[in-house]
C-alpha cells in the first residue's frame, strides 16, 4: 500500500472512523483560500479476534484545498493530551448563488468537539505501510 492516493472521488468508499489525529497544518493559498492539512493514522482493517480487535493503522496526510469558513473546537480540559480521534468524515453540497459549495464535518469522539469547514475537495496520501498496534494509534516510533 506505500504510495496510495485517495481524492474525494473514492469519499463513498472511505470510512475515517476513530481514526486518530497526530496534527493539524494551515497552508495559505490565493483569494483568502487555503489547504487544511491533518496527518492521521487512517485505519485499514479491524478485526475481532475473542474479545478485543486487531486494528492495521497506515501513516497518512490528509489534505482539503480550497478551504475556507474553517471552525473549530476542541476540549482537553478534562482529557489527557493525547492524539484526538474522529468519528469520521461527513460531507453535503449546498447551493449558493454562483456555485455548489461542500460542507464538510469532522466529529471529534475524544476528547470532544468538531471541526466544520468549505473545501473543494481532498487527497490523502499513505507514507507507509499499515501496522498492527495494540493500542488507539500508532506511537511516534510507528509512524
Amino acid at each position: 500500500m506505500t504510495d496510495r492516493v485517495w481524492t474525494d472521488a473514492e469519499y463513498d468508499t472511505m470510512e475515517w472512523h476513530d481514526a486518530a489525529i497526530h496534527g493539524l497544518r494551515f497552508i495559505e493559498g490565493l483569494h483568502g483560500l487555503g489547504e487544511f492539512v491533518l496527518d492521521i493514522d487512517y485505519i485499514t482493517e479491524c478485526n475481532k479476534v475473542g474479545d478485543r480487535f486487531n486494528v492495521f493503522y497506515l501513516p497518512a496526510t490528509l489534505t482539503f484545498q480550497g478551504v475556507f469558513h474553517l471552525r473549530m473546537t476542541l476540549d482537553y480540559g478534562s482529557h489527557s493530551f493525547t492524539p484526538f480521534t474522529i468519528d469520521g468524515i461527513e460531507r453535503r453540497a449546498e447551493k449558493r448563488p454562483r456555485y455548489i459549495a461542500y460542507i464538510w464535518k469532522i466529529p471529534i469522539n475524544c476528547p470532544g468537539g468538531e471541526i466544520t469547514f468549505e473545501a473543494t475537495g481532498f487527497e490523502q496520501r499513505s507514507r507507509g505501510e499499515p501496522r498492527l498496534s495494540d493500542t488507539a494509534s500508532l506511537k511516534p516510533g510507528e509512524r
